[in-house]
């Protein structure tokens, strides 16, 4: 919580990038540490792509909610079309390697939080829970700083440090209750990052891109936002779908 009152979240996204690299070392190391590469299973589910997966796909690149506040940290500002840049790359590859790297151990056996999968005992095991842990405090922040600066605007708290940090209090509080109260926590993120996420993410910054530059947006260009278009209203319409079947289904 103490995370969540600053008005620029520098350090902690310095700490956002160093935990999700260090468990994927640990990863690394739990191979060599007593593990190894002895998974089995089908390289390609085509039964699961199409539906939950996509979803949860979807909502890992859904970070566009922190970029007004990483803009707004910035010191030089020109550089932030190579910071996304930078960014989804290092995304794409650690999302890769840990999920090659998953499979390659644990195949078919592993389970829905791989913490569960890791061996008893190990040094690399511990640090790996720890950073699981220590991420969302660092990530949280990044996330919340956007919605709390904007009630802080409209309301002018901004210049109020008590009234700000109750505020900040109030967000994270109601998070925890909603967390420990909604069931099927799984499936309401993956509802959220068909719906939610791939709207706002692939369909409405394309559409508006293509309604302010429509006189000028032709060959490849207008073809990849078409299939941007299209691969994102095919996540929000299946994944939904199967996200709300599924939460129906284990009520």
């Amino acid at each position: 919580m103490v995370t969540k009152f600053g008005r620029t979240c520098i350090c902690v996204g310095w700490r956002g990038v160093f935990f999700p690299c260090s468990g994927l070392l640990c990863s690394m190391g739990w191979s060599i540490d007593g593990v190894g590469f002895h998974g089995r299973g089908t390289l390609i589910d085509f039964e699961g792509i199409p539906y939950t997966a996509l979803s949860l796909f979807a909502f890992c690149y859904s970070g566009h909610v922190v970029f007004p506040t990483i803009y707004s940290s910035m010191k030089d500002r020109t550089m932030f079309p190579k910071v996304l840049f930078v960014c989804f790359t290092l995304c794409t590859l650690n999302y890769g390697l840990m999920a090659v790297v998953g499979y390659l151990m644990y195949g078919q056996a592993v389970n829905s939080q791989v913490t569960l999968n890791l061996p008893v005992g190990k040094l690399s095991s511990k640090i790996a829970i720890y950073t699981t842990l220590i991420t969302p405090l660092t990530k949280y922040a990044l996330v919340l700083t956007p919605i709390a600066n904007s009630i802080e605007d409209r309301f002018h708290l901004s210049k109020l440090r008590l009234v700000s940090i109750l505020l900040r209090t109030l967000l994270v509080v109601s998070t925890v209750v909603i967390a420990l109260t909604v069931p099927f926590f799984g499936y309401v993120v993956a509802l959220t990052g068909s719906f939610l996420s791939s709207t706002a993410t692939m369909l409405l910054p394309c559409l508006c891109y293509i309604k302010i530059f429509r006189n000028r947006r032709q060959g490849m260009e207008l073809v990849t936002i078409v299939l941007i278009i299209a691969m994102g209203a095919s996540i929000a319409v299946i994944g939904t779908y199967s996200s709300i079947k599924q939460i129906v289904d284990h009520i």
